[in-house]
């Protein structure tokens, strides 16, 4: 063999390689979950692949950009509603009345049973909750574990006063008139950010590290989700009507974010600076500025006690709840921390079907298939050196009043169980590719669209079998028993083999699909729900 040879060897591309890129070309996930099904009458037996779900294109290019079009689906039929959603819930069924009356029965007798008799009726509660769940009921009639503690709502003295006007039974915004007679409801994207933390360059890095407000930006982050309720729970009340909203949470160049919001209906500048400037969230939590304790010299689990001690004296550390009551007396005690948005606003006019709203909506959805980190890809050591310092700060903050890192400060968090690891919390928020920020990406109004994700996905999954003449009335569920299929199971062929065989079936229903749109192009032609084109 030549040199040569050797080298345009070299530059071919691998078979796996080949076969990814085909599959993705033709909307084929590349990572599907193999799965045997079960007939329970006839005892037949069949693997089926299922696409994997990732919302990353890192892991799946093909399930995250479907996920992000029935997100931009979703943006955009609840954006310019007209009519009021109807969210009128079912009335019980049969199986939910009784199911509830069966739990009223035992809940009674759990209240006067002893010893093993009250432990099996506290068994028989738990099954009959999970078969509430099952039967397509919202909420629990669990009794709540704890009492909610309540703090007082008077407002802080440096934050503006905020008018509190009735809310009004109504989600859409006021409809206008012009002179020629056309009525149009317009709408609003509104950008938010968090308050600086020190002087940045182009590129996001701070201008001076030693003076940037690292804890404060990680803090900030950690509670971001709790500031976004309480601004949307100011603005209705100070607008007056129950606002829609689409929102999603995306990472400035500086590492902080930042919330976009596609809200329903218009609200002036001038009211939308006046909520954000009376917008704040408190954290009531005990203190945690100086750490007591080290990883390698953390307390240690005590079975006796069934609590944390100190490592040097055995002493129980206070829990969670006793921390919290000796901050309830004291009254010098401040809140830990205090969020607030900067001042920083950019809002704007939205028409129903303008150019504008549907670059609004890629760009709210722009990012969805990458995760926070994978936004802003660093490109030097300033950058990487600036995601490190950010991710030292969060290392030993407490994400959640059930984080390990309380105690690293002498405090159990809530729930405390053997074997918690303070300094490396495995929760969403301390993972550097989150960046602090622990909450969800997309957030959704329930009364948006009137309908859930299941139904916009089941929406246009019917109306591409309708367009294809295909029935879809839905499987017996009850017909079939599921198992996932473990790796080396020998009734399951290589990936390989299962890709190519996707790739064909996805090609015929796709020539399937093309031939249903020219038998419809002689009568009023279909479009695909929101997008016009099939999921």
């Amino acid at each position: 063999m030549t040199t040569a040879t050797r080298a345009e060897r070299a530059r071919m591309p691998l078979a796996r390689d080949v076969l990814r890129a085909v599959a993705e070309e033709n909307g084929v996930c590349v990572r599907p979950l193999a799965l045997r099904r079960t007939d329970v009458i006839t005892g037949e037996t069949e693997i089926i692949d299922i696409p994997c779900g990732a919302t990353r294109a890192s892991l799946c290019p093909t399930c995250a950009e479907r996920k992000r079009r029935l997100r931009a689906a979703q943006c955009r039929e609840g954006w310019h509603l007209t009519e009021e959603p109807v969210l009128d819930a079912d009335p019980a069924s049969d199986e939910q009345r009784f199911l509830a009356g069966l739990r009223a029965d035992l809940t009674k007798a759990h209240a006067s049973a002893v010893s093993a008799e009250a432990d099996e009726l506290a068994s028989l509660l738990v099954d009959v909750d999970e078969q509430l769940a099952d039967s397509g009921m919202r909420g629990t009639l669990a009794p709540a574990g704890t009492a909610r503690r309540v703090r007082s709502t008077k407002r802080r003295q440096d934050t503006p006063d905020l008018p509190r006007r009735p809310v009004e039974a109504r989600t859409l915004g006021k409809a206008y008139t012009t002179p020629q007679g056309k009525t149009f409801r317009p709408s609003l994207f509104l950008t938010l950010t968090l308050p600086s933390y020190g002087r940045v360059r182009t590129d996001g890095t701070p201008i001076d590290p030693a003076t940037y407000d690292y804890l404060r930006a990680a803090r900030d982050a950690l509670h971001l989700p709790k500031l976004i309720d309480r601004f949307i729970q100011n603005l209705r009340r100070f607008v007056g009507f129950d606002v829609q909203y689409f929102a999603v949470v995306e990472p400035q160049r500086r590492l902080a974010p930042h919330l976009h919001l596609a809200l329903r209906g218009t609200i002036s500048r001038s009211e939308l600076r006046r909520v954000v400037a009376a917008t704040y969230h408190q954290v009531w939590w005990p203190p945690c500025d100086r750490p007591r304790y080290t990883p390698e010299t953390a307390p240690i689990w005590s079975p006796e006690l069934e609590g944390y001690v100190d490592p040097a004296s055995g002493e129980p550390l206070p829990t969670w709840d006793q921390a919290l009551d000796d901050l309830d007396t004291d009254p010098n005690a401040q809140p830990l921390h205090v969020c607030r948005f900067g001042t920083q606003l950019d809002a704007q006019g939205v028409l129903i079907g303008s150019p504008e709203a549907n670059r609004c909506i890629r760009y709210l959805t722009k990012y969805l298939t990458k995760s926070v980190a994978e936004c802003h890809t660093p490109t030097g050591n300033p950058e990487q050196a600036h995601i490190d310092r950010l991710a030292a700060a969060l290392q030993a903050e407490p994400c959640s009043p059930t984080c390990a890192n309380w105690l690293l400060y002498g405090v159990q968090p809530r729930g405390a169980r053997p074997g918690l690891r303070p300094g490396a919390c495995r929760a969403r928020a301390h993972k550097r590719e989150h960046l602090g920020y622990g909450g969800r990406r997309v957030l959704v109004s329930r009364k948006w669209s009137g309908k859930t994700l299941g139904d916009h996905r089941a929406e246009r999954r019917a109306w591409v079998l309708d367009l294809l003449g295909r029935t879809t009335d839905a499987p017996d569920s009850h017909r079939y028993l599921w198992a996932l299929v473990r790796p080396g199971d020998p009734d399951t062929a290589p990936l390989a083999t299962r890709l190519l065989r996707a790739v064909a079936e996805r090609v015929r229903w796709r020539e399937a699909l093309d031939a249903a749109r020219a038998r419809a192009e002689g009568r009023d032609s279909p479009t695909a729900p929101h997008e016009g084109k099939a999921a």
